[in-house]
């Protein structure tokens, strides 16, 4: 068992490691207002992954998983929504809202912790693969529903460790992004990768 669980962590913590929708959420509130909201998205997103993991462990996951319709309506909604994030990027660069509180502009709007949840439960995707890959990666020697709980529990805090060293690296060099030509060509990537996001998502199937 002890085995399976290492293995079951190592494919865990590369698909954690792999960038994707959540990571380009956490950069842009990160760059935009600092450490404690790239933080505090970090800890929605993760807020998100255990929403997720009850649903599995109880089976709702793995309706949505198989209704083409409740999949869709998910799926439509998360992409929206990466999209309004991305348009809310570029906007910024254009408009120099982006740039420093201090600088005399305003800091991002709305709440990091609501903004990283959100983006984390409409990803349809999050069931397919609690729903798919994690009972292929149970320990044998434990019940289905412990297994699972179990993995869902390692996946969050690989989540929450990897995001969170991610957000302490930005902030490290904070300085360079507090450059407004850094901070408005940081708008404009992360805006054009969150809808790029927005449309993968938006045309991906089940």
């Amino acid at each position: 068992m002890f085995v399976q669980l290492l293995a079951a962590m190592g494919v865990l913590a590369v698909l954690t490691v792999v960038p994707g929708p959540d990571m380009a959420v956490v950069t842009k509130r990160a760059v935009s207002s600092g450490r404690q909201d790239g933080l505090r998205t970090v800890g929605g997103i993760t807020a998100g992954l255990l929403i997720w993991g009850a649903l599995t462990v109880v089976g709702l996951a793995a309706v949505l998983a198989a209704s083409a319709t409740a999949y869709t309506v998910v799926k439509l909604a998360g992409a929206l929504y990466l999209g309004f994030l991305g348009v809310q990027a570029l906007l910024q660069s254009r408009s120099g809202r982006s740039v420093t509180p201090a600088a005399g502009h305003a800091a991002p709007s709305g709440n990091p912790w609501r903004t990283g949840l959100v983006s984390n439960v409409l990803n349809p995707k999050i069931a397919i693969f609690y729903t798919g890959l994690l009972p292929t990666l149970a320990p044998s020697g434990l019940s289905p529903h412990l297994g699972m709980t179990l993995l869902v529990l390692i996946h969050t805090a690989l989540t929450l460790v990897w995001l969170g060293s991610y957000v302490l690296v930005l902030a490290k060099a904070r300085a360079f992004f507090e450059k407004p030509a850094v901070r408005r060509a940081m708008d404009r990537v992360t805006g054009v990768v969150l809808i790029g996001f927005g449309v993968k998502v938006a045309t991906s199937q089940p």
